[in-house]
């Protein structure tokens, strides 16, 4: 055969073969119900059910509170005869989750369930005895993302207190940090700057589960109520939320995925500053930038650094609401190219310190209150990392100055790790 027709076949059949495969539908991974991995729910309703029988349950919980069948643990309480759910409380964003941030959420009757539903986030962050009249037991369960400055976790802390001081029992049931529960970084907390956004002192990317949380919280500072944590079956602390059988639910409006709270322990800093966190876009936290920057210069600078496991992109965006609602601002994005060695507060750090860096004249952290505290400080958890970056000190430096902390923090965290 001459080698003009082998040739024209071999064409015909490989654009024969190319055909066939775009033809066929690609499905998309799907993630099954794992027997061998069970969420604290899971395991209180399977095994551990006595801790709410014959008891008046309140709940602590949003979206997130869900079993790996994504059916609600408000429905699955409610439509269990041997429990008598009497009572939800709904964090930052409410029990159905359809607040944005800061938004205050007021009492109201949930319409599914016709139970009453309490608002932990506004006026009222603590349970009151008003609210907790008639309530035998309180249970929480809420999706963290692993950032200190994430509320639901003072949510907890401030439930416990009031479960302390009305003689309530507490239970927690657990949940996976998204992030893995073995890296550990960032500032701990000066006590000085404790506000919602940071109440107690831990570090920044805490590497805890919230039932860890909730044991340390309750120890360390000396809350002392009568605490239950169920523990999750399955769980490693190595484990990133997509290397569970778990589906991501948004913790948050702003938190539509895992790539956002990969990032989010050192983007949300941005928070604090004139520069838009990406609110209003897709992306948020992945994507930062204001009118003032050029995207090519910022993008160029911080690759200059050459930040383990992270490359920066210019980007232009226009948001939708929050800061420069409707101007097109110049930035970056945040591509995470290596999880396991990107460090999310150090890249944080720097990209606050480039941008200052960059456009002294346009850049301005948020104005500082009466007792000169900005909300960046309350972010970081201290007074002087702002000031390192406002006098010029490296980034290495700055590093540094909080690794002694974090090593203390690390050596007392050890304590209270369940898996």
């Amino acid at each position: 055969m001459k080698k003009w027709l082998v040739a024209i076949i071999a064409v015909i059949l490989s654009v024969s073969c190319l055909s066939a495969a775009l033809a066929k539908p690609i499905e998309p991974a799907k993630k099954h119900k794992d027997k061998s991995f069970q969420l604290g729910v899971e395991v209180l309703l399977k095994d551990q059910l006595n801790l709410l029988k014959g008891k008046k349950v309140g709940l602590i919980t949003n979206p997130t509170g869900v079993d790996q069948s994504l059916t609600s643990i408000v429905d699955k309480f409610y439509n269990n005869k041997q429990i008598n759910l009497v009572a939800l409380f709904g964090p930052e964003h409410g029990v159905r989750g359809s607040e944005q941030a800061g938004s205050y959420v007021p009492f109201y009757i949930d319409e599914k369930t016709g139970l009453p539903v309490y608002s932990l986030y506004g006026e009222t962050k603590k349970p009151t005895p008003e609210m907790l009249k008639g309530v035998d037991v309180l249970v929480f369960d809420i999706q963290d993302v692993g950032a200190r400055f994430y509320t639901y976790i003072y949510t907890m802390a401030y439930a416990m207190e009031a479960a302390k001081e009305n003689n309530i029992p507490f239970i927690v049931l657990d949940r996976p940090n998204p992030l893995g529960g073995t890296k550990v970084e960032g500032t701990v907390l000066d006590p000085k700057y404790s506000s919602f956004v940071g109440l107690y002192p831990i570090a920044l990317q805490h590497g805890m589960t919230v039932g860890e949380l909730a044991k340390y919280f309750n120890k360390e500072f000396k809350i002392g109520a009568d605490l239950t944590v169920v523990k999750m079956k399955g769980w490693k602390r190595n484990m990133y939320y997509d290397e569970t059988p778990l589906q991501w639910v948004l913790p948050s409006p702003n938190m539509p995925t895992l790539d956002t709270a990969l990032v989010y322990p050192g983007a949300a800093l941005i928070e604090g500053t004139n520069v838009s966190e990406g609110r209003g876009t897709t992306k948020p936290f992945e994507l930062i930038g204001a009118p003032f920057i050029d995207g090519e210069e910022l993008a160029q600078s911080l690759n200059n650094l050459k930040l383990p496991g992270v490359m920066f992109r210019s980007a232009y965006f226009t948001p939708t609401s929050s800061k420069f609602n409707g101007q097109l601002s110049g930035g970056i994005q945040i591509h995470v190219t290596d999880r396991k060695s990107y460090q999310s507060v150090k890249t944080g750090v720097a990209i606050v310190k480039t941008i200052h860096d960059l456009y002294p004249n346009d850049f301005a952290f948020r104005p500082e209150n009466s007792s000169g505290i900005s909300a960046f400080d309350q972010l970081i958890g201290n007074g002087w990392v702002r000031k390192a970056i406002n006098d010029g000190t490296s980034l290495k430096e700055i590093e540094a100055n909080w690794k002694n902390d974090l090593k203390k923090f690390e050596k007392t965290r050890k304590k209270y790790l369940l898996y």
